[in-house]
């Protein structure tokens, strides 16, 4: 979708009914309000009967999320995703958010983010072996579906560890299936997904009783203490932030994948360098989490892939209080929206934005100094716990594979987005694998 070049703001008339943020078209009539009002408009929504306003100014980004942050809480759509997720870190506010987020923080330290290198491998070995039998068999592949499944199995190793295995075996499959299987986000969804509670309710009652030692994110949360009262999570807060940690963990990753792996097969420039990049250094297997600090084009490729395609396309707020954005006021209970895919490719703050330009976050690159016009991950105190783990992933992944194959999409495809709870493809892509000798 290509953004217009309209960088003048315009006072923030109303624009009349229009439910923004929930409509299947809201990505792309607000690409096309913004080139209409720029920085800031207000849109009136008779779903909700308020009006919501829609800021893209950098400034503005980080008054909201860093500088007056304590005056915006979570807005528009968090009520469905709770209804999904409960109160884990994504939907929570207030006291019951700071608590669990100081009870987390040290669980994505990189001294513990780097102990998962095993469980990342082991995903990626399986993807592998199945894209050699089908490369042998010059079988296309399902990129969208395979990348959903292998960061899926990641995410569960990272959170269940050896549990995951013992629970395929009781059961006969991977109960958590259903995410890749099901890519709906509704309330049948929903019902399904919260089934799967009762199974970790399951295993961490067991977990007690037979106080073995583990090494997962299950037990960091059981050991988990409240710095300021010495308090243990509860049950219910504990399974909330784990199915939080299922859904966030393996989503967000596996978009961003499937973006890079479209925009390295639609780019064959950038996809040489990479690949010179990659050849100009012994493999490291697995790839420690060090060793993916020592691969800069790769790290551009993602973050590139997640400036044109972040799967979080935007971001909602409210006011608490009366506050200015933009130079306008914004009344107390207004509903704020930062549609970061806007915002991603703001001509003003991007050179080409709608060009796939790994280089420009390069050393002294523009995205080096982008700042609140880059926030894939968010920013501020609620920026995601889990980037650091997700950037490693995708390093880890395309390190691996793009050693070893160049993708191509199987012609005739469109190549479309679903802006829903994430930003998808709306479509799953099919590409060829050809072998790089």
């Amino acid at each position: 979708m290509t953004l217009p070049d309209s960088t003048a703001p315009s006072p923030p008339e109303v624009v009349p009914g229009f439910d923004i943020g929930s409509t299947d078209d809201s990505l792309e009539r607000m690409v096309e309000l913004f080139a209409r009002h720029g920085d800031t408009y207000r849109v009136f929504a008779p779903g909700r009967a308020s009006e919501t306003l829609v800021i893209h100014a950098p400034e503005d980004v980080r008054r909201v999320l860093v500088t007056n942050r304590r005056n915006y809480v979570k807005g528009v759509g968090f009520d469905r995703v709770r209804i999904l997720l409960g109160d884990g870190l994504i939907t929570s506010d207030g006291d019951l958010w700071a608590r669990q987020r100081a009870m987390m923080q040290p669980m994505f330290h990189r001294r513990v983010i780097a102990q998962f290198a095993a469980s990342i491998t082991t995903a990626n070995d399986a993807l592998l072996a199945r894209w050699e039998a089908s490369a042998d068999r010059g079988e296309p592949v399902n990129v969208t579906e395979d990348m959903s499944t292998m960061t899926l199995d990641i995410v569960l190793r990272a959170i269940l560890g050896r549990d995951l295995d013992r629970l395929i075996a009781e059961t006969g499959a991977n109960p958590f299936d259903l995410v890749v299987q099901d890519p709906a986000r509704d309330l049948r969804f929903a019902y399904r997904f919260r089934s799967l509670y009762r199974l970790v309710a399951g295993l961490i009652e067991r977990r007690r009783a037979e106080a073995d030692e583990h090494a997962d994110f299950v037990a960091m949360l059981m050991a988990a203490r409240d710095p300021a009262t010495g308090a243990p999570m509860s049950e219910r807060e504990m399974i909330d932030e784990i199915m939080t940690l299922v859904v966030a963990g393996h989503e967000t990753t596996a978009t961003g994948l499937n973006w890079a792996w479209y925009l390295l097969s639609q780019h064959p420039d950038a996809e040489a360098r990479l690949h010179a990049e990659l050849d100009g250094m012994p493999e490291q297997h697995p790839l420690e989490l060090a060793a993916s600090g020592e691969l800069p084009f790769a790290r551009a490729v993602v973050d590139e892939a997640l400036r044109l395609y972040p799967p979080v396309w935007v971001f909602t707020r409210r006011a608490l209080e009366a506050d200015t954005l933009g130079g306008f006021p914004v009344p107390a209970a207004t509903d704020v929206m930062l549609p970061t895919y806007v915002i991603h490719r703001h001509p003003r703050y991007w050179h080409d934005p709608e060009v796939f330009r790994p280089e420009r976050f390069a050393p002294g690159g523009e995205g080096q100094g982008a700042s609140f016009a880059y926030i894939p991950f968010g920013a501020g105190p609620r920026r995601c716990l889990g980037d650091g783990f997700a950037i490693y992933e995708m390093l880890a992944h395309l390190s691996r594979f793009a050693r070893r194959f160049r993708l191509r999409m199987v012609p005739g495809q469109e190549v479309g987005l679903e802006a829903r709870v994430n930003l998808r493809p709306a479509q799953p892509m099919f590409m060829t694998l050809e072998r790089r000798g």
